[in-house]
């Protein structure tokens, strides 16, 4: 809003209507780091999720092993979008994962995330040129063209488990925040989740300690009563 207001005024400023800059005149908005709380669901919620892909047919089987991508590895939208057959390592039980950057990375390759993938990949998979691992289901045979494919996979399967998709960002995102939150409510370390989630510096984990509601009650002071100090 502060954006468009200030683009306004320019206008009105180089359209004549006004004789004074009025852009400057419209505060900042701190914008402050951290300062939101990350959207997640519930285990119980995360399994409701997966639950509603009607592995009777070809596109519930291809939808829910991009469920289990996101929802057990933790993977982004753009990374499955990236994904290729040469990225699977059957015997040595790994995944390779074009990150951010360029960067590459290898996970494990979990029983039931390689179950799903298998079954997608033997049953379900158009045959094309392309290498991708998802491709569409109709004509031209091709991978996504970007990770709103992916986002329009989860808000589609959020609505069939009556779930709320979150307002802004990327639908997907809310299934790798989901993996954090429950790694951290089980126990997990900020340097655990930190690698499981492939983040370069730990900072950007930081973000997950606002949901251990009871780590932070811990740390939280007792109000001081009548007699206590100021």
């Amino acid at each position: 809003m502060v954006s468009a207001l200030r683009s306004f005024f320019r206008f009105l400023l180089q359209q004549g209507e006004i004789a004074t800059d009025l852009a400057a005149c419209v505060p900042a908005v701190a914008d402050w780091r951290l300062s939101t709380v990350p959207k997640y669901l519930g285990a119980e919620e995360v399994e409701r999720l997966l639950s509603t892909c009607d592995q009777r047919t070809r596109i519930g089987r291809r939808d829910y092993a991009i469920l289990m991508l996101l929802a057990r590895l933790g993977l982004r939208a753009g990374e499955v979008v990236a994904l290729e057959l040469d990225d699977m390592d059957w015997r040595g039980g790994e995944i390779a994962v074009r990150g951010k950057g360029q960067r590459h990375d290898r996970l494990p390759l979990l029983q039931e995330v390689g179950e799903a993938l298998a079954t997608y990949l033997r049953r379900d998979r158009p045959r094309g040129s392309t290498r991708r691992v998802f491709v569409r289901t109709r004509a031209p045979i091709r991978g996504f063209a970007g990770p709103q494919a992916i986002s329009t996979i989860v808000r589609r399967a959020l609505q069939r488990a009556d779930l709320k998709a979150p307002a802004k960002g990327v639908a997907a995102h809310l299934l790798r925040h989901s993996l954090a939150t429950g790694m951290l409510r089980r126990g997990a370390s900020m340097a655990e989740i930190a690698e499981v989630l492939r983040h370069r510096t730990p900072s950007t984990t930081e973000i997950y300690a606002k949901v251990d509601i009871g780590g932070l009650r811990s740390l939280a002071q007792p109000w001081p009563g009548s007699g206590g100090g100021r």
